[in-house]
């Protein structure tokens, strides 16, 4: 009953916000009403919800075999970010990297490794402290730093990265 009601609120507070035009691609809504214990949509006045492109410059790896078939397969130049959740410069560093990765508008993406969940790519590529960023191209690390960069530093990396 709490989560129909939680969803009931995100829902309206979504449906009456108007963010502003262009940028944003509108879906019809339905109406939720509760009866007998079941959520059900019903049609009503036409409502917009707004919504913005998914971003997919950056992922969470999520097993080996995804490593290998995101990064080292990929015919795109990959960022490798392995961190940490309880790392307080990895906290710094990750949406300062996927900032200036998302400016480069496809021409690079990056993949995040937490190093907790996977370490036996950690030991793979030989990560010793975190946060340690590899850049990989065709296969192959062609470059590699560890700690903190500020982003001119970063947008240097990703144009030696790029070529």
């Amino acid at each position: 009953m709490a989560q129909r009601l939680l969803l009931r609120r995100f829902l309206a507070s979504v449906v009456s916000r108007k963010p502003p035009q262009g940028r944003w691609a509108p879906l019809t809504c339905r109406a939720l009403q509760c009866s007998a214990g079941h959520l059900t949509a019903t049609p009503t006045q036409a409502r917009s919800i707004y919504t913005t492109r998914v971003c997919t410059t950056t992922f969470n790896i999520q097993d080996g075999p995804d490593f290998q078939d995101r990064v080292v397969n990929s015919e795109t130049p990959v960022v490798v970010d392995f961190h940490a959740q309880w790392c307080g410069p990895c906290k710094i560093l990750g949406p300062r990297l996927e900032k200036v990765v998302a400016k480069q508008h496809g021409k690079v993406v990056m993949a995040k490794v937490d190093i907790d969940d996977h370490t036996d790519l950690a030991l793979e590529y030989e990560v010793s402290a975190v946060p340690t960023v590899l850049a990989i191209k065709n296969g192959d690390v062609v470059d590699k730093f560890v700690g903190i960069k500020d982003e001119d530093q970063l947008e240097a990396f990703l144009k030696k990265l790029i070529g």
